[in-house]
């Protein structure tokens, strides 16, 4: 991450200023001539938010904040309100920024300090004689009673990982088969301290994930079984969390070919493997006292002369059957494999992250995550506060005994597509057979990829759903 972000504990002169105050602040004790008081009483009498001053040597930039109950609704305004304001220190190349929390409202403060982290990101990997475009800050000093270097370092921590995470969505398939995601994994265990293991096509057949090898059939390139792993000393959880996300680094749809505009941003379909690495890098650099363990089964699927097809049945892992109905259905086999691998650690509890149905995305559009599983109704409250705390909510869709009928099979225990009503659910109802332990599962299908900016939600891949499970881990127990 090229951004740090650092406490301070007296005001600097030299650089650009951020004000974060209420309406009622007094400026006096501040470095404002009389007139420039003047000036901002009277922007404050007319109801603005959001005042600019160019003094002769720097600018200030004074933010009201907006109020609102529940709390967390008045956080994310902070958030939005930061980004707003990073397209003006963008402009007027600031190198370096400093929040002062005039307000003492010290958690209004960090979720504006994490607004403009966020919005920091950029993808310009393949961009020539782009330089400047590229974003000049590069350290965010903040000056508040409230916030310690430590929430400071971990809020950097957090950030970088979801830089980690979009970097590895918007990653063309020409430069991130399922072999090079794996050595992405590996690179960032290096960086942060978790341990990577990266299970070839030879190792995956001796372990008969046939639901995995089914999708790679079309593919020259070959598949990778990821399994990562953060032990703390003392970890609060007795039993592993294990965390499995879907690794399709493209989609065609294989045999049930997509057409062309579907398949345009199919790079994103690895998101949820995206998002398992970005929590494991935080949860590792920050010494998180949870134990994890990560699983990201990936290929891509691809209509070649030996793909999978409608119509053909695979024995998976669980040595369940299923019958192929559509091969662009084939997140849920992949991660039905990686559901009953996992069985093996007797985990405590289990998520999984896909970008698994369009259903999902018609649903809800782009404004949260469809969720559902069988945890005790605790474990899901704590996941839907924490989907508020950072504005990445979640949808909770049921799976009743009832959807297990859509999706039974005349020849196989059952298919692998329910039909088109309620198709994010009977996908999560699919997933379900896979799994004898307390399981979410997490449809990100609406979030992960975006085709315009949504605040510090950037176009193309977000990252959605580190910061989530994160916030998770963090009050864990």
């Amino acid at each position: 991450m090229e951004l740090s972000l650092h406490k301070v504990y007296e005001r600097a002169l030299d650089v650009p200023v951020i004000y974060i105050a209420e309406e009622q602040a007094d400026f006096s004790e501040y470095s404002f001539t009389t007139t420039e008081q003047e000036y901002i009483k009277k922007q404050l009498e007319a109801g603005k938010k959001a005042i600019d001053i160019n003094s002769y040597f720097k600018w200030s930039y004074v933010r009201i904040i907006e109020t609102e109950e529940p709390e967390y609704m008045a956080w994310e305004k902070m958030r939005k309100q930061a980004s707003e304001l990073y397209g003006t220190l963008k402009k007027n190349e600031h190198e370096e920024v400093l929040v002062v929390d005039v307000s003492g409202r010290s958690q209004l403060v960090k979720a504006f300090v994490e607004g403009l982290a966020l919005s920091h990101y950029q993808f310009l990997k393949y961009k020539t004689g782009e330089a400047d475009k590229k974003n000049t800050l590069k350290h965010i000093q903040v000056l508040s009673e409230g916030i310690s270097e430590e929430d400071l370092k971990n809020l950097e921590i957090l950030c970088s990982a979801v830089y980690h995470a979009r970097d590895l969505v918007n990653e063309p398939l020409s430069r991130l088969n399922a072999v090079q995601l794996g050595e992405e994994f590996q690179r960032l265990a290096g960086e942060s301290g978790f341990t990577v293991d990266v299970f070839n096509k030879k190792k995956i057949e001796s372990l008969r994930l046939y639901g995995l090898l089914a999708v790679n059939r079309g593919s020259i390139d070959p598949p990778t079984f990821t399994v990562m792993e953060w032990k703390p000393d003392n970890p609060r959880n007795e039993k592993p969390i294990v965390l499995l996300g879907k690794g399709i680094v493209y989609d065609t749809g294989g045999i049930s070919l997509k057409p062309t505009s579907g398949m345009l941003d199919m790079k994103s379909d690895m998101a949820g493997g995206a998002i398992v690495a970005g929590v494991m890098y935080a949860a590792a650099r920050s010494k998180l006292p949870v134990h994890l363990i990560g699983l990201v089964p990936a290929t891509d699927n691809r209509p070649d002369g030996n793909a999978y097809t409608p119509g053909d049945v695979i024995a998976m892992h669980s040595e369940k059957t299923v019958e192929v109905i559509n091969t662009d259905a084939e997140g849920r086999m992949i991660l039905a494999d990686a559901l009953s691998f996992a069985k093996q650690y007797d985990p405590e509890l289990v998520f999984d992250f896909a970008t698994l149905t369009g259903s999902a995305s018609v649903a809800i559009g782009a404004q949260g995550i469809v969720a559902m599983g069988n945890t005790e109704r605790s474990v899901l409250d704590r996941v839907i506060e924490s989907g508020k705390n950072t504005y990445e909510r979640i949808v909770e869709l049921p799976l009743w005994e009832e959807y297990n009928e859509m999706i039974k099979s005349e020849i196989a225990d059952i298919k692998n597509v329910g039909g088109r009503e309620a198709g994010a659910i009977t996908a999560g109802k699919f997933l379900e057979h896979f799994t004898d332990y307390p399981w979410i599962h997490f449809d990100i299908a609406p979030t992960a990829y975006l085709d315009k900016d949504d605040a510090y939600r950037l176009k193309g891949g977000t990252g959605m759903g580190v910061r989530l499970i994160y916030d998770f881990l963090k009050h864990y127990k």
